[in-house]
């Protein structure tokens, strides 16, 4: 029932919405969701800076596979019922439905918490099984028996999320666990710092963060949602909940678990020193694709209201225009990447910096993955959902047989190379796709301005590199970063900003305006 009310059109009692304005609501859009994430990865960068430098190499690294498990179980426990409540506490809140409300929060936390359970006691019970025979390190046995008391947990806090952001309260979930969530674990951290601080405290301190953003977050929906209230007092549709999660659950474990295997691949094949290494490499490049994420995630409702519209020109502009702002923005960070990557990765310590070339290919896959255009996005929010599950079947396979083929051979390389085969198939693969269901490709002639600013600051670079070589000092490498960025923004400039850009500038002026006058972050996200 709720279902068929859904899948009506209504695009014929929509305004039709112009170029300008759709841009204008994935720039507003985007720019709220990056500022959230870029808090959030910026804190997980230093901290993981300062777990690194506490625990060293080898602790690090079974740290990392730790959270590798925490992450797989977690996704294995939500089985999708945090986007199912986005959903139905959507739809039943637009009918004013407090019993529908009530009863789909019951079913979708009750169930995957009674999941995230039976995940943890098994993940407790295998503990030293999986150590022993999967990663053949027995240290490994206490930290997997922690991640599995911490699973519920972990699954709460997913589950909340969701339930707050169907009420449509983006702010509750950027509040409780892109701010406060890593602000309170750094400080439990430095809290901790000088009592004997080890890996199995990071872990604990993980989990207590977690637990925090919880309470948080139930905090926000009681406040948005009265909780107290009869369990009877509600309609349950378990069937309906669970037949739309199951197949959005097999597609994000596909690509929660391409995201981890590697680790857990590497600590299996190589060493658990490679793990902390190659994880800390991830973590930089993670910070950097956070743009370009953020505007895809805006895109998303455009993009299915142009394509119910059957307004493909309109698409085809918004298609390539947000893939040339990622662009913009990705291209100066993969120069840094590319040209520093010793330097970056001495911030971890020296033991770190033997992953510079593994650095420099992962910047190389990130700029692919960016660089072609936001094709999953529209393969989704069109309707080939069956398409999507293809792609991350295929991304999966060449990244598990890649990793089986190169890490035995070139250790943390053959991962990354892993890493950029398998981004590039995949993303080319979508690109081809787009193209033949839609006769659309994310490039135009202005993409010639990027790409020329990105040569003559790269050259700018090689020019001066003899006389501050960053090699001297990390002063000298803030400099050369400085410098290109200088060159690159100047170039831009120069070569002229187009509409689009000009309106996003100003977008960005008047929000900002909007929102001290406001003097409310929780109005201004959701304006």
């Amino acid at each position: 029932m709720v279902d068929g009310a859904v899948n009506q059109n209504t695009s014929n009692s929509s305004p039709i919405l112009t170029f300008e304005r759709n841009m204008a609501t994935i720039a507003a859009g985007g720019g709220i969701t990056f500022a959230g994430k870029l808090f959030l990865n910026v804190f997980r960068l230093i901290t993981a800076v300062i777990l690194a430098r506490i625990l060293k190499a080898d602790q690090y690294g079974m740290y990392s596979i730790a959270l590798s498990v925490s992450n797989i179980a977690v996704g294995l426990a939500v089985f999708g019922l945090d986007s199912a409540l986005v959903r139905y506490v959507a739809i039943l809140t637009s009918r004013r439905d407090e019993e529908g409300i009530w009863g789909t929060l019951q079913v979708g936390i009750g169930f995957a918490t009674l999941l995230s359970v039976i995940v943890g006691t098994c993940l407790y019970g295998l503990a030293f099984y999986l150590a022993q025979h999967l990663f053949h390190e027995l240290r490994l046995a206490p930290l997997l028996q922690l991640v599995g008391v911490i699973v519920p947990l972990l699954t709460l806090s997913e589950l909340l999320a969701g339930a707050n952001r169907g009420f449509k309260r983006m702010d509750y979930p950027v509040i409780a666990q892109y701010i406060f969530q890593p602000i309170f674990r750094l400080i439990l951290i430095l809290a901790l710092a000088f009592t004997g601080f080890n890996v199995a405290l990071a872990i604990i301190t993980y989990g207590l963060a977690d637990l925090a953003a919880s309470l948080l977050l139930l905090h926000f929906l009681n406040r948005r949602f009265p909780l107290r209230r009869p369990m009877r007092a509600a309609r349950w549709d378990l069937r309906a909940i669970l037949k739309f999660s199951a197949p959005v659950w097999l597609s994000e474990m596909l690509v929660q678990f391409h995201s981890n295997i590697q680790q857990l691949i590497l600590g299996t094949l190589n060493t658990i020193t490679g793990v902390g290494i190659f994880s800390a490499a991830n973590q930089i490049t993670s910070v950097s694709g956070q743009f370009s994420s953020s505007i895809n995630i805006s895109a998303k409702p455009v993009v299915a209201e142009l394509h119910d519209r059957g307004d493909l020109k309109q698409l085809g502009r918004i298609y390539q225009t947000a893939n040339k702002w990622a662009l913009m923005v990705q291209l100066p960070v993969f120069l840094i990447m590319v040209l520093f990557p010793v330097q970056i990765l001495s911030l971890f310590g020296k033991s770190f910096t033997e992953g510079a070339i593994a650095l420099s290919i992962l910047a190389l896959a990130d700029l692919v993955n960016v660089g072609t255009g936001m094709g999953g996005i529209i393969i989704d929010m069109t309707g080939y959902t069956k398409l999507k599950l293809v792609n991350s079947i295929l991304r999966l396979i060449v990244y598990l047989g890649l990793d089986i083929l190169l890490i035995p051979r070139w250790g943390l390389m053959g991962a990354a190379v892993a890493a950029l085969v398998g981004e590039a198939t995949v993303n080319l693969l979508r690109l081809g796709q787009v193209f033949v269901l839609f006769r659309l490709i994310p490039y135009n002639w202005s993409f010639i301005k990027p790409i020329t600013a990105g040569v003559l600051a790269l050259t700018s670079i090689l020019i001066i590199k003899p006389w501050l070589s960053p090699n001297a000092s990390l002063l000298f490498t803030v400099i050369n970063a400085g410098i290109l960025l200088a060159v690159y923004a100047g170039a831009s400039l120069l070569m002229g900003l187009s509409h689009e850009e000009l309106a996003l500038l100003d977008l960005m002026r008047k929000r900002a305006r909007k929102m001290v006058s406001k003097g409310s972050i929780g109005k201004g996200l959701n304006d």
